[in-house]
């Protein structure tokens, strides 16, 4: 089992006013959100990683989706400039957190990068090109990213927010996506498996240490993978999901050195 460390932030209490591109706005209720989410961060905990829970804060009602501010290896930590320009204020307490593990790099203006729109298998970075992600940005990724022997692949994303809404990896070379919303053709190298009808919550998923943590909304997808052999747990998310967050979202995962 790797040694990993979790780093999550609690839910602010302006999660309500939170950015929205595709979902309706409807009442978030915060007390069952911080619930969900604790129960998440036992989840990874359960799993074998260690949590580190950056402080809520009102002034950023996303935060809670800590993935969108960096995007880490295991040589380095980009720290992102996220699309929406409420959210770029988040990325200082991602980034000393991660100082702590990583040499840092950074996306800089007139760039634009989302954590969640940055798919990594192995030595290769399927980037989403989505409302939050510009072509500066994926340039400046994989000028940063090349010289470490990563090869960057340009992922056209329509009808969600980030690639990872729609597509994650779920074990060493399997992709669990949504093929409403993503061609399974660009993971080329890759064997997909598509989520069950109507569960296109259950394509945004966490892998760690060999288990995958799986939206509740997803049962049937839960069954299937179950079917082949992987070891899968079921997590509440429905509230974060109001404000277009998936269970990636919510945590930024890296190995530590033994």
């Amino acid at each position: 089992m790797s040694r990993l460390l979790a780093i999550t932030r609690a839910v602010s209490p302006g999660i309500a006013r939170c950015e929205l591109a595709f979902a309706p706005r409807r009442p978030i209720d915060h007390q069952r959100a911080t619930v969900q989410h604790a129960a998440y961060e036992a989840a990874l905990r359960d799993a074998g990683c260690a949590v580190e829970r950056l402080p809520a804060a009102d002034e950023h009602p996303d935060g809670v989706f800590v993935e969108d501010t960096a995007v880490v290896l295991d040589e380095i930590a980009v720290i992102t400039r996220p699309g929406a320009v409420s959210r770029r204020g988040e990325t200082t307490t991602t980034a000393r957190a991660l100082a702590r593990h990583r040499p840092l790099a950074e996306i800089s203006a007139p760039g634009i990068l989302d954590g969640g729109d940055v798919l990594v298998s192995g030595k290769t970075l399927f980037v989403g090109r989505s409302g939050r992600t510009n072509a500066e940005g994926f340039d400046q990724l994989r000028s940063i990213v090349g010289p470490l022997g990563y090869r960057t692949v340009d992922v056209e994303v329509r009808h969600c927010l980030h690639l990872k809404t729609a597509a994650t990896l779920i074990d060493e070379d399997l992709i669990l996506l949504d093929e409403q919303r993503i061609d399974r053709s660009v993971f080329e190298g890759h064997h997909t498996t598509a989520v069950a009808p109507g569960e296109a919550e259950a394509a945004n998923a966490v892998r760690v240490n060999g288990r995958v943590l799986l939206s509740a909304a997803g049962l049937h997808t839960g069954e299937r993978l179950a079917a082949r052999g992987i070891e899968v747990i079921m997590v509440e998310n429905d509230e974060l999901a109001r404000a277009e967050g998936g269970l990636s979202c919510c945590s930024l995962i890296l190995c530590l050195a033994a």
